[in-house]
């Protein structure tokens, strides 16, 4: 009787495993649509956002076809790539590959008023985990029109503020350049002069979260420098 007992709760617990896990795996294949359409919206959110565009899930799929005209991949080089999907464009996986291989993906906009930028993707690390965003750049190919940033888990109040506006304004209007030298945007502890074109404040009480996205800028739109200095207006 122990035996047949210990058969039944043996066969049971199997049976359940199994139907735990094609339920799990049925709800995953379900799910997977919306999930990938979630991430498209808010990828889309994302860099609206970098050019001063706030959307809501409603709008954001045409606030993106009316401002973004064209998208395309280019190399280290700044050649254009024909047959890549740039908005599919993964950047941590491009990341992993030698630079010269590297797909970078760029979005054209044009504004109400007629200006035109280019939106840039970025991605690095924070204390914690990945941080991520867009840049907008002028057509200058200089001159940092706007930005976003986000993160996986930089701690509440001190790294997480680089997904707030009043970070990410300190970016406007800085510069990338100096003549062809590319110098790129620092984070300064401590806090950057008004008037320094290159450099903004860091997040107090956040210093890593804050070097990591400075390093992020650095490495990433370095990527483009010879892109950026052939398409100046």
């Amino acid at each position: 009787m122990k035996e047949f007992s210990n058969r039944y709760i043996f066969i049971f617990s199997a049976v359940m495993v199994v139907a735990v896990a094609t339920l799990l795996a049925m709800a995953a294949t379900l799910l997977q649509p919306q999930q990938l359409r979630n991430l498209e919206i808010e990828k889309k959110k994302s860099i609206l956002e970098s050019i001063g565009i706030e959307s809501t899930r409603e709008n954001t799929e045409s606030l993106y076809e009316k401002y973004i005209k064209e998208l395309y991949v280019i190399n280290k080089a700044g050649e254009k790539i024909e047959g890549v999907d740039a908005f599919k464009v993964v950047i941590k996986d491009e990341q992993k590959k030698a630079p010269e291989q590297q797909y970078l993906p760029v979005f054209k906009a044009v504004l109400d008023d007629g200006e035109k930028l280019i939106v840039l993707p970025v991605e690095g690390k924070g204390l914690w985990g990945p941080v991520w965003g867009y840049l907008s750049v002028k057509s200058d190919m200089n001159t940092i029109y706007g930005c976003t940033f986000d993160h996986k888990g930089e701690t509440p109040g001190l790294g997480a503020e680089i997904n707030t506006r009043p970070f990410e304004d300190m970016f406007i209007g800085k510069k990338l350049f100096e003549s062809d030298k590319f110098v790129s945007i620092g984070v300064l502890k401590g806090g950057a002069a008004a008037d320094d074109p290159h450099n903004v404040d860091a997040i107090s009480g956040g210093t890593i979260t804050s070097k990591g996205l400075e390093k992020m800028i650095a490495d990433c739109i370095s990527k483009y420098s010879d892109y950026l200095i052939k398409n100046r207006n």
